[in-house]
Parts: C-alpha cells; structure tokens; sequence
C-alpha cells in the first residue's frame, strides 16, 4: 500500500489506524485524512517514538492490510 492508497482509502484504513494506535483521537484521525508524514508524527508524540519507528510502524501496518 501507498501513501496514495492510504488516501484513497482513509475512510475504510482510519478504523484500524484507530485499531492499532489506540491513543489517536476521532479528531487526529480527520487531521491526518491519510497523510502519512501526519500519521508519523502524531505516532512520534503519542508513543514518544523516534521518526524512524513510527515510519517502521507505518510499514508494517501498511504490509498487514
């Protein structure tokens, strides 16, 4: 999945965006409409992670959908 997929698709993603980073609000979902670069940060100052941690997790999630 791409960023252009995330974004295509946030609507259907944003649950289980929700799923896996329990700590973003309704409110940060919308903020980030599928912009990664905006998912990444609001990983890195939830869950105090290092860019390039959020960015793996990211990965991750992405391989896992």
């Amino acid at each position: 999945m791409n960023e252009n997929t995330i974004k295509g698709n946030w609507e259907q993603v944003k649950g289980n965006v929700q799923k896996k980073w329990g700590e973003l609000t309704d409110d940060e979902l919308d903020q980030i409409n599928g912009d990664r670069k905006i998912l990444a940060g609001k990983i890195q100052e939830k869950y105090g992670q290092a860019q390039e941690e959020a960015e793996r997790q990211i990965e991750e999630f992405e391989r896992s959908y």
